[in-house]
């Protein structure tokens, strides 16, 4: 059992406060009786729910997109550090969210947050190889050497990394947008560092085919609508 403005709000990707005021506006019903207690318990597997005479699907994991901020960690419970989870607004907190995948403390960008571990596995499995794109911005420019490199694998001490893509943005070749399929330890700032680049910034900005929602600023967050957890999925290289 949910309470009704938590399901309308993750069912229809709205804020709790944007779902509170469709049920006082009486646009809910639940089994045909239009609801106005906000705090009503449903039972979102047996009970028909409808919103302004459209009929409610309500799903049983959640999956929320963050532009993570600088300073937090990919964690669900990091002791005295504030974590991704941490930092969640209030009426999108819920029991058993964690990170699917990590991003390192300094680097920012798409963080996805869910309580569905089968999903998770699978996105991240190494199998899988769910792509994913980042913005480096670099202390020194990248050449055809670094280019290439990336493109055959590059061996790291004691890691593979499988070929990746990578091309400048920017006319200085400082800035590189570089799509990997793995997910080893600081694995883009360690592959740069091969050749004497240091990373001095790092945005993660799509996963899969699931690009990062510039309308977020740093530190907000968002539902991902269920049309678009597929693209996430799409493993094309």
């Amino acid at each position: 059992m949910e309470r009704i403005d938590k399901v309308i709000s993750v069912a229809l990707n709205v804020s709790r406060n944007d779902a509170k005021s469709l049920i006082r506006k009486r646009l809910v019903t639940v089994n045909g009786l239009v609801v106005t207690d906000i705090g009503k318990k449903v039972d979102e597997k047996c009970d028909e729910l409808f919103c302004d005479g459209k009929r409610v699907s309500y799903n049983k994991f959640v999956y929320i997109m963050m532009n993570k901020p600088k300073g937090v960690i990919s964690a669900s419970e990091g002791g005295s550090e504030k974590t991704v989870v941490d930092i969640l607004p209030e009426d999108m907190k819920r029991k058993n969210l964690f990170p699917a995948g990590r991003l390192d403390r300094d680097t920012t960008g798409f963080m996805l947050i869910t309580d569905d571990g089968e999903f998770a596995h699978r996105i991240l499995s190494p199998k899988n190889h769910i792509p994913k794109t980042y913005i480096a911005t670099l202390d020194k420019p990248f050449d055809d050497e670094v280019i290439k490199a990336f493109e055959n694998g590059i061996e790291l001490k004691n890691d593979s990394c499988m070929p990746a893509k990578i091309k400048a943005l920017d006319e200085n070749n400082l800035v590189a947008q570089v799509t990997i399929k793995q997910g080893m330890y600081h694995q883009i700032k360690r592959m740069f560092a091969k050749f004497g680049l240091t990373v001095v910034e790092l945005e993660r900005i799509k996963m899969g085919a699931l690009e990062l929602d510039r309308s977020l600023a740093c530190g907000e967050c968002r539902y991902i609508a269920q049309e678009e957890i597929s693209l996430i999925k799409i493993a094309e290289f």
